[in-house]
C-alpha cells in the first residue's frame, strides 16, 4: 500500500484489488448541476479510471448555492471544461471524455459508449425518457435522479425503484411513462419529503424551483455510493 496516495484511506476500507477495479470503469454522468456534479466529484474521488461529462450549460450566478462548481469565478464558463479541470487535479491520471453538448433523443448515438454505469442527472422529461429507454436497450446499468427542489430535509432521501416512489411530481411522471414502455425497475433516488413551497415565476413564464445546498448534494453523494459498490 502506498501510503501517500490520494486513495489510500479508501484502499483501507475496499482492498487493493476492488481499488484497482475501480480505476478500469467507465462511468458517464449526464447532467453536471447540483446533483451531478457532486456525483461525478465524488466518482472521481473513488478512484473511477474513466469519466464521461456530459453538460451543455454554463454556470449561472443563481447556481452558486447548491453546484459544486460554481462561484463567482466560475460564472460563464462551461461546466464540463470547469469539471474537466477540477477532476484532474483530484487525481491527474483520470481520464476524461467531455460532451459539451444537450442530450436529446434524435442525437442520442452520439452520447453512447462501453459504459460501465450510467447517471442520470438530466432535468428535462423527455432527455431523461429518452435516456433510460437507450440504457435499457444497450443493457447498461443506470440510476436516475428524481426531483430535489423546494425540500430542506436531505434525511428524506432515498434509493429504491421508480414504481416505489411517492411525494415526488418528477417522478409520478416518470413512473407513467416508463410503465408505457415497459420499464418499472428503474433504479433511482428521489425524496419522499413533502413540499410544502410553491414554485415561483421568475423568468417570464418560466416556473422555478427553490433549492438548498444539502438535497441535491447528498443525493449526488448517495448515488455515486450506490455506483461505486455496485462494483465491490
Amino acid at each position: 500500500m502506498d501510503l501517500g496516495s490520494e486513495f489510500t484511506r479508501l484502499e483501507i476500507v475496499i482492498g487493493q484489488e476492488k481499488l484497482k477495479e475501480l480505476s478500469k470503469k467507465h462511468i458517464a454522468v449526464f447532467g453536471l448541476g447540483g446533483v451531478g456534479g457532486f456525483a461525478v466529484e465524488s466518482l472521481a474521488r473513488s478512484a473511477i479510471g474513466t469519466l464521461t461529462i456530459v453538460d451543455y450549460d454554463i454556470v449561472d450566478v443563481t447556481n452558486i448555492n447548491r453546484q459544486i462548481i460554481a462561484d463567482r469565478f466560475s460564472l460563464g464558463k462551461y461546466k464540463t471544461d470547469l469539471f474537466e479541470e477540477r477532476l484532474l487535479k483530484i487525481n491527474p491520471n483520470i481520464k476524461i471524455n467531455k460532451i459539451t453538448k444537450k442530450y436529446t433523443e434524435q442525437e442520442k448515438d452520439e452520447f453512447f459508449a462501453d459504459y460501465d454505469y450510467i447517471v442520470d442527472a438530466i432535468d428535462m422529461v423527455t432527455s431523461k425518457i429518452s435516456l433510460i429507454k437507450t440504457a435499457y436497450e444497450k443493457k447498461f446499468p443506470i440510476i436516475s435522479s428524481m426531483g430535489m427542489g423546494n425540500r430542506l430535509d436531505p434525511s428524506k432521501i432515498k434509493i429504491t425503484t421508480i414504481d416505489k416512489t411517492n411525494m415526488c411530481k418528477l417522478a409520478k411522471v416518470m413512473r407513467k411513462e416508463l410503465k408505457s414502455l415497459g420499464i418499472t425497475d428503474l433504479k433511482c433516488v428521489y425524496s419522499s419529503e413533502e413540499i410544502t413551497v410553491s414554485e415561483k415565476i421568475l423568468n417570464g413564464n418560466k416556473m422555478i424551483n427553490g433549492s438548498t445546498a444539502f438535497v441535491p448534494s447528498v443525493a449526488g453523494i448517495m448515488i455515486a455510493s450506490e455506483v461505486v459498490r455496485s462494483f465491490l
